[in-house]
């Protein structure tokens, strides 16, 4: 079987990697066009690229996957599957009837839960236990279509999004290679998906600002949520200060108020308990314990983490 593989993050590069490595006929490989980035904004190209091009591989990044002339460029490479993993555009249903064996995605989450942009991201800031990976046949819809296979993953207390990202690409990589064997044997058949879905919105830069009211716990799981990006933060005396750790403290305390800090630990109120922040980032500053940072700087007891600079 031969494959046109979509994808863009780091996510999708140990799926392709492992096509390849299994002898799957890699066609073409489709991702997102280069971003500027960096202090400099030279453009730079997404980790499937840099995976593509090692491999020697066709690399397509259509602006717009709805560009009529990139798909008669893909009906002309005429592929019998096409892969999805993390590409990042809503394929329109000219592309999903494409292929013999139609568009399989790999989602990060066990469909129907979590549909959506950032499944990982809202599994753990929901205090999620489990998640888990699903291939389904694509339609027309966000993530509506059929299940072939579904692994479950643990999601362990020191989970972030990015730690859990890395955990799931490796099931994924897994599982798309017993799909595709299943589809190839007929063995495979796919599976309407059951009642209760819920949704995993794209998150977005501002999405990172710490709302203090919140339980100890629920900021504990949207720290690791938003970790590394967007990043969690709040504004301490006019800084913008980036938590990436902490842990839960039943102890009580005022909303976003040092209730105490020493030379090694700050421990700040909640709407519902504290915590204790274990990493930070001050800015232009590396991500540092909070015993450096507590270094050389005047943090007092009864300081306040604010939502803005003021």
């Amino acid at each position: 079987m031969d494959i046109v593989f979509f994808g863009t993050p780091e996510f999708a590069v140990l799926p392709l990697k492992t096509l390849l490595d299994s002898g799957y006929e890699v066609l073409a490989v489709v991702t997102q066009p280069d971003r500027q980035s960096g202090r400099g904004r030279h453009l730079s190209a997404c980790p499937v690229k840099v995976e593509a091009q090692q491999a020697g591989l066709k690399v397509l990044q259509p602006l717009k996957v709805r560009d009529a002339g990139f798909i008669e460029e893909l009906r002309k490479i005429n592929t019998e599957t096409i892969v999805v993993a993390a590409y990042g555009q809503i394929l329109p249903s000219s592309i999903i009837r494409l292929p013999k064996y139609g568009c399989i995605n790999i989602h990060a989450s066990l469909l129907p839960k979590y549909r959506g942009a950032a499944p990982i991201n809202w599994a753990i800031m929901n205090g999620e236990k489990k998640t888990g990976i699903t291939t389904m046949l694509m339609d027309e819809g966000m993530d509506t279509g059929p299940i072939l296979f579904q692994a479950e993953t643990e999601i362990t207390p020191d989970d972030t999004a990015g730690s859990l990202s890395l955990k799931l690409s490796k099931t994924g990589a897994d599982l798309i290679i017993d799909t595709l064997k299943g589809i190839e044997s007929g063995s495979t058949k796919p599976a309407p998906q059951s009642d209760g879905a819920s949704y995993a919105p794209l998150l977005k830069k501002e999405n990172g600002l710490i709302n203090w009211t919140k339980s100890a716990e629920e900021l504990c799981n949207f720290i690791r949520g938003v970790n590394p990006w967007p990043g969690a933060y709040g504004f301490l005396e006019g800084e913008r200060i980036k938590i990436l750790k902490a842990v839960p403290l039943e102890e009580e305390g005022e909303v976003g108020i040092i209730r105490r800090v020493s030379r090694d630990e700050m421990i700040v109120g909640t709407g519902k308990g504290s915590i204790s922040i274990l990493e930070i980032q001050p800015p232009g500053k590396p991500v540092m314990p909070v015993n450096a940072f507590l270094q050389g700087r005047k943090i007092r007891e009864g300081m306040k983490f604010g939502s803005d600079k003021i």
